[in-house]
């Protein structure tokens, strides 16, 4: 799926610096971002269809399936773009539904069905800082932001092969 970023630099910087953190700790700001402003976020993200709810909610029942360690597998596997079967999937979703999945993966972490980051995890400085910059974003641009994160991740899908 082809991708296309947001033309506001300050989005642009933003996802830069996060993708430039090692991949737990981009897993990690990821969930105290959800954490601060989950509540904010409906499970329906602007201009969700229901198709694209109901195609992030199946990968992601194939994610809730394995075991934690396996999930965490999966995330950092999606981050890296390393080629596996869901990575493609995910790869040829849209960008909303990205964001949906990601969605999902925060909800069945804060309910205990997809690995939760550790009680006593601190954000690095750097995170921390990025962080601090990503809450003073207004609420549309926490949203561009998260989309412009989560849509290159996964693998691009093989020619002829079937998903």
């Amino acid at each position: 799926m082809t991708y296309t970023q947001t033309g506001d630099p300050t989005i642009r910087q933003h996802v830069q610096a996060w993708q430039k953190l090692d991949v737990d700790q981009q897993l990690a700001l990821f969930w105290f971002i959800y954490e601060e402003i989950g509540n904010s976020i409906t499970p329906a993200a602007p201009g969700a269809s229901t198709a694209s709810s109901e195609i992030a909610e199946g990968l992601f029942n194939q994610v809730k399936e394995l075991t934690h360690e396996q999930q965490l597998k999966i995330q950092r596997d999606l981050i890296n773009k390393v080629d596996t079967q869901i990575s493609r999937q995910y790869g040829s979703l849209g960008d909303t539904t990205k964001l949906l999945f990601w969605y999902l993966l925060a909800e069945g972490m804060e309910n205990g069905t997809i690995i939760p980051v550790p009680d006593d995890y601190r954000l690095s400085s750097e995170s921390q800082a990025l962080f601090s910059r990503i809450q003073g974003l207004s609420f549309e641009q926490q949203i561009t932001l998260f989309r412009d994160y989560v849509a290159p991740m996964g693998a691009e899908a093989k020619a002829g092969a079937g998903i």
